[in-house]
């Protein structure tokens, strides 16, 4: 019957339902087009000596000097570019293992609050810093960290210690970095876990209390495997953020005194190839960077695909 009324209405020239939803992608696959796809053409500047006042658009792109992998071996010549490649490695993977890590503690401990107003209201709150953008963030966490803020107030009135400008110092720099990323975060991180937690058949837990097991021995033992498939998949996915540092945060919160620290593969590139009007350096940088992230995202989906049977594409 369905067919039949498929026939028909493409006997009467009537659009199926199907064709109209491909019909609504089309300003979507547009916008993706123009922003995302149109701007890799600039990407051949890497492979330039890029000379912008010689044409007009597109055509400086044509007759700028054509100098194959010269700009390559500037960025790994570049003391700059192996600083910024550490602190990369290094900030991104500090994020992924204690945001890992502090979701799944989290998911667990809510599970365990039995009132659903107050459980609701915990989970909003911590929900909520997620929806800010980090320009709003940098702007109150540069205040509450400054050298009259409220945290030195905090401090200087408990332990006696003198004001200091927390985001101009390595160490600290690096710690607030992360914490505020990971209280930003953390909550919107709990959603799958938390889901993964509601699936678990409440039978196993009941055979558990039976057997005499307590509220940690139910984690471990029922709470924690029922949830492995999950915590095996995000693992495994997050291999592909290893050089995703958080550009938005840092370059909001950093400054010249924390470079040795907090200056990223993508700050350093906005900076030399913007700022600095050093294009192809910049573009050199970039590129690598995003070959480098398309091999880990390939990696990672395989990974995921080999350990915990989920497939992408």
């Amino acid at each position: 019957m369905e067919a039949e009324i498929k026939k028909r209405r493409r006997r009467k020239g009537v659009a199926l339902p199907t064709t109209w939803l491909h019909i609504m992608l089309i300003p979507a696959i547009v916008v993706v087009v123009i922003y995302s796809y149109l701007p890799m053409g600039g990407a051949v500047i890497a492979f330039q000596r890029y000379m912008p006042n010689i044409g007009l658009g597109v055509s400086a792109f044509w007759r700028s000097e054509w100098v194959g992998l010269y700009n390559f071996r500037r960025v790994f010549n570049d003391a700059d570019f192996s600083r910024a490649f550490i602190n990369t490695l290094r900030i991104a993977l500090l994020k992924i293992v204690i945001g890992y890590v502090s979701a799944i503690t989290l998911s667990l401990l809510l599970n365990e609050v039995r009132k659903a107003g107050l459980k609701k209201t915990i989970q909003s709150l911590i929900y909520l810093p997620h929806f800010l953008s980090w320009i709003i963030l940098a702007g109150v966490i540069r205040e509450v960290f400054s050298k009259e803020g409220m945290f030195n107030h905090v401090i200087g009135s408990a332990f006696g210690i003198a004001p200091k400008t927390w985001l101009s110092l390595n160490t600290p720099f690096l710690v607030i970095l992360i914490g505020t990323n990971l209280w930003k975060e953390i909550g919107y991180s709990t959603i799958i876990y938390l889901a993964a937690i509601t699936s678990i058949d409440p039978n196993l837990y009941e055979a558990a209390m039976v057997d005499g097991a307590g509220k940690l021995k139910q984690i471990w033992h029922v709470t924690l495997p029922g949830m492995l498939p999950i915590i095996v998949l995000t693992g495994v996915l997050n291999l592909s953020g290893i050089l995703n540092a958080g550009f938005d945060q840092v370059f909001n919160l950093y400054s010249a005194p924390v470079y040795k620290v907090g200056d990223i593969i993508d700050t350093l590139t906005f900076r030399k190839g913007f700022m600095g009007g050093d294009y192809e350096l910049g573009a050199a940088i970039g590129l690598f960077n995003s070959v480098i992230a398309f091999t880990l995202i390939r990696a990672s989906h395989y990974l995921a695909k080999r350990f915990a049977n989920y497939e992408i594409f």
